[in-house]
Protein backbone atom coordinates (compact mmCIF):
# COMPACT_ATOMS: atom_id res chain seq x y z
CA UNK A 1 0.00 0.00 0.00
CA UNK A 2 1.11 3.53 -0.70
CA UNK A 3 1.93 5.71 1.92
CA UNK A 4 -0.51 8.97 2.27
CA UNK A 5 0.39 12.42 1.60
CA UNK A 6 -2.09 14.83 3.06
CA UNK A 7 -2.63 17.96 1.13
CA UNK A 8 -4.02 21.14 2.78
CA UNK A 9 -5.05 23.43 -0.51
CA UNK A 10 -7.62 26.39 -0.73
CA UNK A 11 -7.60 29.89 -1.30
CA UNK A 12 -5.99 32.54 -0.06
CA UNK A 13 -7.05 33.64 3.81
CA UNK A 14 -8.86 30.43 4.07
CA UNK A 15 -6.83 29.35 7.02
CA UNK A 16 -4.55 26.46 5.39
CA UNK A 17 -1.70 27.58 7.88
CA UNK A 18 -3.68 26.83 11.01
CA UNK A 19 -4.78 23.46 9.84
CA UNK A 20 -1.38 22.33 8.19
CA UNK A 21 0.40 23.16 11.96
CA UNK A 22 -1.86 21.12 13.56
CA UNK A 23 -1.87 18.60 11.26
CA UNK A 24 1.91 18.49 11.29
CA UNK A 25 2.26 18.09 15.29
CA UNK A 26 -0.80 15.63 15.28
CA UNK A 27 1.27 13.27 12.92
CA UNK A 28 4.42 14.33 14.57
CA UNK A 29 5.46 15.33 10.81
CA UNK A 30 6.67 18.00 9.17
CA UNK A 31 4.91 21.19 6.87
CA UNK A 32 5.96 21.37 3.13
CA UNK A 33 5.14 25.17 1.43
CA UNK A 34 3.19 24.83 -1.71
CA UNK A 35 3.26 28.66 -2.57
CA UNK A 36 5.05 29.97 -4.72
CA UNK A 37 5.42 33.67 -3.02
CA UNK A 38 6.81 31.89 0.63
CA UNK A 39 9.70 30.72 -1.27
CA UNK A 40 11.39 33.67 -1.30
CA UNK A 41 13.02 35.55 1.17
CA UNK A 42 11.87 39.71 1.41
CA UNK A 43 8.77 39.46 1.44
CA UNK A 44 7.41 37.44 4.76
CA UNK A 45 4.72 39.98 5.50
CA UNK A 46 3.20 39.87 1.55
CA UNK A 47 3.46 36.10 1.22
CA UNK A 48 1.73 35.60 4.50
CA UNK A 49 4.83 32.85 5.51
CA UNK A 50 3.99 31.55 9.04
CA UNK A 51 6.37 33.10 11.53
CA UNK A 52 8.23 30.38 14.39
CA UNK A 53 4.79 31.51 16.62
CA UNK A 54 2.59 30.16 14.13
CA UNK A 55 5.02 27.36 13.37
CA UNK A 56 4.04 26.02 16.66
CA UNK A 57 7.62 23.74 16.83
CA UNK A 58 6.38 21.58 13.69
CA UNK A 59 8.89 22.19 10.77
CA UNK A 60 8.39 23.58 7.97
CA UNK A 61 9.93 23.24 4.46
CA UNK A 62 10.57 25.08 1.50
CA UNK A 63 9.84 28.61 2.91
CA UNK A 64 11.59 31.17 2.55
CA UNK A 65 14.81 29.91 0.69
CA UNK A 66 15.22 31.45 -1.95
CA UNK A 67 16.77 35.07 -2.74
CA UNK A 68 14.11 37.65 -3.80
CA UNK A 69 15.18 37.74 -7.37
CA UNK A 70 15.84 34.00 -8.19
CA UNK A 71 14.31 31.87 -10.81
CA UNK A 72 12.40 28.88 -9.60
CA UNK A 73 10.43 26.99 -11.38
CA UNK A 74 7.47 24.47 -11.29
CA UNK A 75 9.59 21.67 -12.33
CA UNK A 76 12.37 22.91 -9.69
CA UNK A 77 9.43 23.31 -6.86
CA UNK A 78 8.45 19.51 -7.79
CA UNK A 79 12.23 18.06 -7.93
CA UNK A 80 12.90 19.18 -4.10
CA UNK A 81 9.26 18.76 -2.89
CA UNK A 82 9.47 15.09 -3.91
CA UNK A 83 12.83 14.68 -2.23
CA UNK A 84 11.78 16.39 1.33
CA UNK A 85 8.16 14.09 0.52
CA UNK A 86 10.08 11.27 0.15
CA UNK A 87 12.64 12.32 3.29
CA UNK A 88 9.38 12.71 5.56
CA UNK A 89 7.70 9.26 4.40
CA UNK A 90 11.09 7.31 5.06
CA UNK A 91 11.27 8.91 8.38
CA UNK A 92 7.99 7.14 9.07
CA UNK A 93 5.85 10.34 9.50
CA UNK A 94 3.06 11.59 7.26
CA UNK A 95 4.03 14.60 4.95
CA UNK A 96 1.31 17.78 5.06
CA UNK A 97 1.86 19.63 2.33
CA UNK A 98 -0.11 23.20 2.32
CA UNK A 99 -0.67 26.21 0.16
CA UNK A 100 -2.63 27.16 -2.87
CA UNK A 101 -0.53 27.18 -5.62
CA UNK A 102 -2.50 24.84 -8.20
CA UNK A 103 0.43 24.22 -10.61
CA UNK A 104 2.64 23.60 -7.50
CA UNK A 105 0.19 20.67 -5.73
CA UNK A 106 -0.63 18.99 -8.83
CA UNK A 107 2.54 18.34 -9.91
CA UNK A 108 3.10 16.60 -7.07
CA UNK A 109 -0.41 15.09 -7.24
CA UNK A 110 0.16 14.27 -11.05
CA UNK A 111 3.35 13.62 -10.90
CA UNK A 112 3.88 15.73 -13.59
CA UNK A 113 7.43 14.95 -15.14
CA UNK A 114 8.54 18.75 -17.03
CA UNK A 115 10.16 18.31 -19.93
CA UNK A 116 13.94 20.66 -20.26
CA UNK A 117 12.93 23.73 -21.71
CA UNK A 118 15.57 25.93 -22.73
CA UNK A 119 15.08 29.91 -21.49
CA UNK A 120 15.54 32.03 -24.08
CA UNK A 121 15.79 35.69 -22.51
CA UNK A 122 15.80 37.28 -25.98
CA UNK A 123 12.72 35.38 -27.45
CA UNK A 124 10.95 36.34 -23.90
CA UNK A 125 11.70 39.63 -24.16
CA UNK A 126 10.18 39.59 -28.09
CA UNK A 127 6.93 37.84 -26.88
CA UNK A 128 6.56 40.65 -23.97
CA UNK A 129 6.66 43.20 -26.14
CA UNK A 130 4.21 41.60 -28.64
CA UNK A 131 1.68 41.13 -26.08
CA UNK A 132 2.47 45.10 -24.81
CA UNK A 133 2.08 46.04 -28.02
CA UNK A 134 -1.47 43.90 -29.74
CA UNK A 135 -2.86 43.06 -25.83
CA UNK A 136 -3.88 40.13 -24.04
CA UNK A 137 -7.19 40.16 -26.24
CA UNK A 138 -5.18 39.13 -29.34
CA UNK A 139 -2.27 37.29 -27.73
CA UNK A 140 -4.71 34.99 -26.65
CA UNK A 141 -6.50 34.38 -29.81
CA UNK A 142 -3.15 33.95 -31.39
CA UNK A 143 -2.72 30.94 -28.84
CA UNK A 144 -5.56 29.17 -29.41
CA UNK A 145 -4.78 28.92 -33.09
CA UNK A 146 -1.62 26.77 -32.22
CA UNK A 147 -2.85 25.22 -28.21
CA UNK A 148 -6.66 25.81 -27.60
CA UNK A 149 -6.60 23.54 -24.89
CA UNK A 150 -3.98 25.68 -23.45
CA UNK A 151 -6.06 29.31 -24.43
CA UNK A 152 -9.10 27.52 -22.82
CA UNK A 153 -7.49 27.80 -19.70
CA UNK A 154 -5.71 31.47 -19.64
CA UNK A 155 -7.59 34.82 -19.30
CA UNK A 156 -5.98 37.31 -20.84
CA UNK A 157 -4.52 39.50 -18.27
CA UNK A 158 -2.69 36.70 -17.20
CA UNK A 159 0.74 37.76 -19.75
CA UNK A 160 3.21 35.61 -17.77
CA UNK A 161 1.54 31.93 -18.77
CA UNK A 162 0.31 33.55 -22.18
CA UNK A 163 3.60 34.21 -23.03
CA UNK A 164 5.17 31.10 -21.51
CA UNK A 165 2.67 28.98 -23.44
CA UNK A 166 4.34 30.44 -26.67
CA UNK A 167 8.10 30.44 -25.60
CA UNK A 168 7.49 26.73 -24.81
CA UNK A 169 5.78 26.38 -28.14
CA UNK A 170 8.80 27.91 -30.38
CA UNK A 171 11.98 26.72 -28.29
CA UNK A 172 10.47 22.63 -28.19
CA UNK A 173 7.92 22.88 -30.79
CA UNK A 174 5.84 20.91 -28.69
CA UNK A 175 2.75 22.84 -27.43
CA UNK A 176 2.28 23.15 -24.07
CA UNK A 177 -1.01 20.86 -24.00
CA UNK A 178 1.51 18.09 -25.83
CA UNK A 179 4.38 18.62 -23.05
CA UNK A 180 1.42 17.97 -20.17
CA UNK A 181 -0.52 14.75 -22.11
CA UNK A 182 2.88 13.29 -21.96
CA UNK A 183 4.05 13.83 -18.56
CA UNK A 184 1.44 12.30 -16.72
CA UNK A 185 2.77 9.27 -17.92
CA UNK A 186 3.29 7.67 -13.76
CA UNK A 187 1.01 7.93 -10.66
CA UNK A 188 3.02 9.46 -8.06
CA UNK A 189 4.78 6.66 -5.73
CA UNK A 190 2.48 8.24 -2.33
CA UNK A 191 -1.72 8.42 -2.15
CA UNK A 192 -2.90 12.11 -1.91
CA UNK A 193 -5.45 13.14 0.53
CA UNK A 194 -6.54 16.31 -0.32
CA UNK A 195 -8.65 18.41 2.14
CA UNK A 196 -9.69 22.02 0.72
CA UNK A 197 -10.60 25.55 2.89
CA UNK A 198 -13.10 27.19 1.21
CA UNK A 199 -16.49 29.36 2.03
CA UNK A 200 -20.08 28.48 1.61
CA UNK A 201 -20.57 32.16 1.99
CA UNK A 202 -17.71 33.85 -0.60
CA UNK A 203 -18.18 37.52 0.88
CA UNK A 204 -16.94 35.99 4.24
CA UNK A 205 -13.39 34.86 2.85
CA UNK A 206 -13.53 38.50 1.16
CA UNK A 207 -13.96 39.99 4.09
CA UNK A 208 -10.68 37.90 5.65
CA UNK A 209 -9.01 38.82 2.62
CA UNK A 210 -9.68 42.31 3.13
CA UNK A 211 -8.82 42.24 6.83
CA UNK A 212 -5.67 40.51 6.40
CA UNK A 213 -3.97 43.03 4.11
CA UNK A 214 -4.82 46.08 6.61
CA UNK A 215 -3.23 44.00 9.16
CA UNK A 216 -0.29 43.09 6.48
CA UNK A 217 0.13 47.06 6.17
CA UNK A 218 0.09 47.31 10.10
CA UNK A 219 2.98 45.15 9.99
CA UNK A 220 5.14 46.89 7.71
CA UNK A 221 4.28 45.61 4.10
CA UNK A 222 5.19 49.11 2.53
CA UNK A 223 8.21 49.23 3.65
CA UNK A 224 8.46 45.14 2.72
CA UNK A 225 7.38 46.69 -0.53
CA UNK A 226 9.70 49.85 -1.12
CA UNK A 227 12.52 47.58 -0.28
CA UNK A 228 11.83 45.18 -3.19
CA UNK A 229 11.28 48.17 -5.31
CA UNK A 230 15.00 49.82 -4.84
CA UNK A 231 16.07 46.42 -6.41
CA UNK A 232 14.65 46.83 -9.40
CA UNK A 233 13.60 43.41 -10.27
CA UNK A 234 11.01 42.06 -12.91
CA UNK A 235 10.46 38.86 -12.85
CA UNK A 236 10.25 36.12 -9.59
CA UNK A 237 8.83 37.63 -6.54
CA UNK A 238 9.07 41.25 -7.90
CA UNK A 239 5.50 39.86 -9.57
CA UNK A 240 3.85 38.65 -6.41
CA UNK A 241 0.64 39.92 -4.98
CA UNK A 242 1.34 42.02 -2.21
CA UNK A 243 4.05 44.69 -3.91
CA UNK A 244 3.95 44.92 -7.37
CA UNK A 245 0.28 47.04 -6.69
CA UNK A 246 2.29 48.85 -4.05
CA UNK A 247 5.23 50.02 -6.68
CA UNK A 248 2.46 52.33 -7.73
CA UNK A 249 2.89 54.37 -4.54
CA UNK A 250 6.92 54.26 -5.40
CA UNK A 251 6.41 55.79 -9.00
CA UNK A 252 3.71 58.44 -8.29
CA UNK A 253 0.67 56.80 -10.17
CA UNK A 254 -1.39 56.09 -7.43
CA UNK A 255 -1.95 56.96 -3.64
CA UNK A 256 -1.65 54.58 -1.17
CA UNK A 257 -5.03 54.18 -0.39
CA UNK A 258 -5.82 53.41 -4.24
CA UNK A 259 -2.77 51.14 -3.82
CA UNK A 260 -4.33 49.14 -1.06
CA UNK A 261 -7.60 49.01 -2.75
CA UNK A 262 -5.84 47.52 -5.63
CA UNK A 263 -3.89 45.17 -3.12
CA UNK A 264 -7.46 43.87 -2.04
CA UNK A 265 -8.85 43.48 -5.36
CA UNK A 266 -5.89 41.51 -6.66
CA UNK A 267 -5.90 39.31 -3.66
CA UNK A 268 -9.84 38.81 -4.17
CA UNK A 269 -9.57 37.73 -7.69
CA UNK A 270 -6.60 35.64 -6.72
CA UNK A 271 -8.67 33.79 -4.46
CA UNK A 272 -11.15 33.13 -7.27
CA UNK A 273 -8.56 31.81 -9.37
CA UNK A 274 -7.09 29.27 -6.64
CA UNK A 275 -11.01 28.11 -6.03
CA UNK A 276 -11.56 27.71 -9.84
CA UNK A 277 -8.69 25.68 -9.94
CA UNK A 278 -9.40 23.44 -6.78
CA UNK A 279 -12.70 23.02 -7.67
CA UNK A 280 -11.69 21.28 -11.06
CA UNK A 281 -10.24 18.69 -8.73
CA UNK A 282 -12.92 15.86 -7.88
CA UNK A 283 -10.10 14.21 -5.10
CA UNK A 284 -10.33 17.73 -2.76
CA UNK A 285 -12.66 17.15 -0.20
CA UNK A 286 -13.86 20.57 1.25
CA UNK A 287 -14.39 21.93 4.47
CA UNK A 288 -16.16 25.17 4.65
CA UNK A 289 -14.57 27.17 7.08
CA UNK A 290 -17.89 29.13 7.65
CA UNK A 291 -19.93 25.85 8.75
CA UNK A 292 -17.41 24.07 10.49
CA UNK A 293 -17.97 24.03 14.45
CA UNK A 294 -13.95 22.58 14.45
CA UNK A 295 -12.00 22.66 10.88
CA UNK A 296 -9.07 20.23 12.50
CA UNK A 297 -11.91 17.51 13.95
CA UNK A 298 -13.43 17.39 10.11
CA UNK A 299 -10.13 17.16 8.73
CA UNK A 300 -9.11 14.32 11.10
CA UNK A 301 -12.76 12.39 9.81
CA UNK A 302 -11.74 12.92 6.33
CA UNK A 303 -7.93 11.71 6.47
CA UNK A 304 -9.51 8.86 8.45
CA UNK A 305 -12.18 7.79 5.47
CA UNK A 306 -9.94 8.34 2.73
CA UNK A 307 -6.85 6.20 4.50
CA UNK A 308 -10.00 3.31 4.40
CA UNK A 309 -11.28 3.80 1.06
CA UNK A 310 -7.51 3.30 0.07
CA UNK A 311 -6.69 0.79 1.92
Amino acid sequence: MKPYVVFVVGPTASGKTDLAVKLGKHFSSEVISADSMQIYRGMHIASAAPDCEEMQGVPHRLIEFLPYGAAFTVADYADTARKEIDRVIAAGAVPVVAGGTGLYVTALTDNIKFFPVKTDFELRERLEREYDAAGGEEMLSRLYKIDSDAAEKLEPGDKRRIVRAFEIYETSGMTKSMQNAASKTEPPSFTPIMIGLSFKDREKLYERINRRVDMMMEKGLLDEAKAAFEMKLKSGAAQAIGHKELFAVFTGEQTLEEATEALKRSTRRYAKRQLTWFNNDSRVNWIYVDESENVFADALKIIEKEGKENA
